[in-house]
């Protein structure tokens, strides 16, 4: 596992889904805002977007509180528009907040579970029901939240004879508020008979579609405010009964009990057609393990249980055809690389098998060390056991281990991560497999080792591990040793084949461990300076996370004698020692080359003759950028790479490259060239293909997110903290190596002409009508489609986008 993978897995993409929803909440409620101010004002969307973002920094309010008090103002025409000297009451921030959220719920009980938390429970309340009216005058449950799934069962389908609270309500079209309790103990969803209860009409365009019914714990009285803000809180429930209702609980039992659990758990339900199996209910923390709640749409096993689903079902099928319960020390079985790798998988599952058709499903998410230590003690048949902690426990040895080791009771245990004294040093790589298989890989192993003790004699000693697990992280281990000394032949026959294999894989470290070192040097993780011509460069560089995935990726900036700045970043095909080699030859070749004085199309043009003569076939995309401080333009080229980001005036702008072949590809291929003025402030980004690429996402989203991401960094003057911020927020997943170049144009020098001044001036009109293309291009990234490329002609005056 990378180092980036264990602060992922389940818990990581249940926060990360939170992240999201509330994101989506505070957008809906800053869009309605907006399209307020913009009728108010009489304005475009952009400009009442820029007038509201104005106003919370005036007022020093946040975008969303001020966003509330604009939304709340235009509901309640009698209330006083919003004034930035007042602060408006934090509950009807908190209510409209609230009803932001409940808006962009994916199903009815999501929207209700919302209303609860976020504006409800704040009232006191603890429980809300949402019916919906259905044909011949029934009301059906469409979502619900606070109650158990057995109650919510008896009260699903409400026949016309109502209970006579809900008639009230229903033909008075009238909220009802019942602070003690119906007057005459009619039967109600609640707490108690005494328990308060408010019953509130649902209405749409004029018409009762639907009816609400909340709970109180216990008796209350509702003042005028009370009432009123639920009765706003019901009429956003109103908007939401067209959504996916709550799926019924047909065995509420079983959901009440799992709810009970303080483990993980759900139940399962397969479609005797289709044989399909679909999740029916998550408790808690299983909706915190699978990494938040799932789709109404989309409840599959695969979808539940990305790396598992197939293995669970197998485990379903055998419940069912032997009548009993299944058990499985974790799924999958195998550990699984890549992104999906770094989830963490379930451990000690059970299945239970419960009716015909469903199943109850049960695990943990982290290790158990009495479970895994009957599982390590399985794997042999006489053992001495022990167990390592690697987030500083102690060490525990049962009394044979210091038998097997020659040692006398009164010593201290040996951790297993400091064995390496006590063996032959041939099996030191052997024990670093098997830690690197335990920790990395999170899963059980075992080897042999020789273990020398103090007279001199060998033994051979069997040692089984298994990991103890908290999530995805590796906390300890637990394990045996096993003396296998009478079976020396065969251990000798295992032995040989070890060493061959070791030679093996020694030897391919080798060629990586020389890859790597050899790309370090001559690309450095970070680099930094500071040049001429009131010119800021940072620079870094982030190797691919394998290390037989050593590639090609390099950057460079030198400064000429012209006075000039090259500023260059490239990325050869594979990888391996034959494109670091290829590497090495292509950057050395562009600076020795650019010491000519040639412009960058040129040198591109020679630069590819360079490729097709010493690349072995392979073939490279670059970027190659000459940048003069005496008129502040920026000359540059392109080889088939990515588009460079401008960052001007907080707004980032990608510019359109030229659609020039890559290097390497056809002999005598022409590069054109694209001219860009700089002027003070700007900050210009050049960058390889593994910061933006992800494996399940299209290019333009890739290059959005760093456009966004560029733009929420623009206050960071300093470039140094600008690409470190830049590698935190903007992340490739295809595990390709990655370099990244900020260039800020500073001040000019006292010496430095006054045409640039003049040429900034006169971009300024340009600047402007970049601003709508970069606008253009935010709609284009919302919708999927990547961000605005802006193309400038050759030879161009004008500045690239503002």
């Amino acid at each position: 596992m990378s180092a980036t993978g264990g602060a992922s897995g389940f818990a990581g993409l249940a926060a990360e889904n939170r992240r999201l929803r509330e994101a989506a909440a505070r957008g809906h409620l800053i869009d309605l805002a907006t399209g307020m101010l913009a009728v108010q004002l009489g304005q475009s969307t952009a400009d009442a977007a820029d007038r509201l973002a104005d106003l919370a920094r005036a007022t020093g309010t946040s975008l969303e509180d001020l966003a509330a008090d604009i939304v709340n103002g235009a509901a309640s025409p009698g209330d006083p528009r919003v004034d930035p000297g007042t602060a408006p009451p934090r509950p009807a921030r908190r209510l409209r907040q609230a009803a932001a959220a409940a808006e962009t719920a994916d199903s009815v009980g999501e929207a209700a579970l919302t209303l609860l938390e976020r504006g409800l429970a704040p009232l006191g309340a603890d429980s809300v029901w949402l019916w919906r009216c259905a044909e011949a005058g029934y009301l059906r449950l469409a979502g619900y939240a606070g109650v158990s799934a057995t109650e919510a069962a008896a009260w699903h389908g409400i026949p016309p004879a109502f209970p006579e609270p809900f008639r009230t309500a229903l033909a008075e079209n009238a909220p009802v508020w019942l602070g003690g309790g119906p007057a005459d103990a009619t039967a109600l969803p609640g707490a108690s008979a005494v328990a308060a209860r408010a019953l509130v009409p649902l209405r749409r365009r004029g018409t009762t579609i639907g009816l609400a019914l909340i709970g109180w714990p216990e008796p209350m009285g509702f003042d005028v405010r009370t009432r009123r803000d639920i009765t706003r809180l019901m009429e956003v429930a109103s908007t939401v009964l067209d959504r996916p209702d709550s799926p019924e609980a047909t065995a509420p039992e079983f959901v009440d009990l799992l709810d009970a659990l303080t483990r993980p758990g759900v139940l399962l339900r397969t479609s005797g057609t289709s044989g399909g199996t679909t999740v029916e209910h998550a408790n808690e923390d299983a909706v915190v393990a699978l990494g938040g709640p799932l789709p109404a749409d989309d409840r599959s096993l695969p979808r539940a249980f990305p790396l598992a689903h197939r293995e669970l079902a197998r485990l379903v099928g055998r419940a069912h055809r032997a009548r009993r319960p299944q058990h499985a020390a974790r799924l999958p079985v195998r550990a699984r690389t890549g992104p999906e790798g770094s989830l963490a998988p379930l451990l000690d599952v059970r299945v239970l098998p419960v009716g015909d058709d469903r199943s109850v499903v049960l695990w943990h998410t982290a290790g158990d060390p009495r479970l895994a230590m009957g599982r390590a003690v399985a794997r042999l048949q006489t053992v001495a056991t022990f167990q390592d902690s690697l987030d500083g426990g102690e060490t525990v040895w049962s009394e044979q281990v210091y038998g097997i080791f020659g040692m006398s009771r009164d010593e201290a245990p040996v951790p297993l991560l400091a064995l390496r004294g006590r063996i032959h040093r041939d099996d030191a790589g052997a024990l670093t497999r098997l830690l690197r298989t335990m920790t990395e890989g999170r899963k059980g192993a075992q080897t042999v080792l020789r273990v020398v003790l103090l007279d001199g004699s060998v033994r051979h000693v069997r040692v089984t591990t298994e990991p103890l697990l908290d999530g995805d992280k590796v906390t300890g281990c637990v394990g045996v040793y096993q003396d296998v000394s009478a079976s020396r032949r065969t251990e000798f026959v295992l032995t040989a084949t070890f060493d061959q294999l070791n030679a093996t894989r020694d030897q391919a470290d080798a060629r990586h461990q020389l890859a790597l070192q050899l790309q370090r040097a001559i690309v450095p993780e970070t680099a930094r300076e500071e040049l001429p011509g009131g010119l800021a460069v940072a620079a870094r560089y982030r190797p691919a996370e394998e290390e037989y995935q050593v590639g090609g990726d390099w950057y460079d900036v030198v400064p000429l004698p012209s006075g000039k700045v090259l500023v260059a970043v490239g990325d050869i095909a594979g990888h391996g020692i034959e494109s670091v080699t290829g590497m090495v030859a292509l950057r050395n070749a562009q600076r020795a080359l650019a010491f000519t004085g040639r412009g960058p199309g040129q040198l591109m043009g020679w630069l590819n003759e360079v490729t097709l003569r010493t690349g072995g076939g392979s073939t490279a995309t670059a970027v190659c950028a000459l940048y003069d401080p005496e008129d502040g333009e920026l000359a540059w080229s392109s080889a088939g790479h990515l588009p460079l980001l401008l960052l001007r005036d907080g707004r980032a702008t990608l510019l359109d490259p030229p659609r020039d072949i890559l290097l390497g590809a056809t002999p005598s291929a022409t590069y054109q060239e694209r001219r860009t003025p700089l002027r003070p402030g700007d900050t210009l980004l050049l960058y390889t293909d593994g910061l933006v690429e992800r494996r399940h996402d299209g290019l333009g989203s890739g290059l959005g997110r760093l456009a966004a991401a560029a733009e929420e960094l623009s206050p960071l003057e300093d470039p140094e903290r600008l690409v470190d911020g830049l590698l935190a927020l903007v992340t490739g997943d295809t595990g390709d190596d990655t370099s990244v170049v900020a260039v800020r144009v500073r001040a000019r020098e006292s010496g430095a002409t006054t045409g640039a001044a003049g040429a900034a001036d006169a971009g300024a009109g340009a600047a402007d009508a970049g601003a709508g293309a970069a606008d253009a291009g935010a709609g284009a990234a919302d919708a999927g489609r990547g961000p605005e490329v802006v193309s400038l002609p050759v030879g161009s005056t004008g500045d690239a986008g503002s």
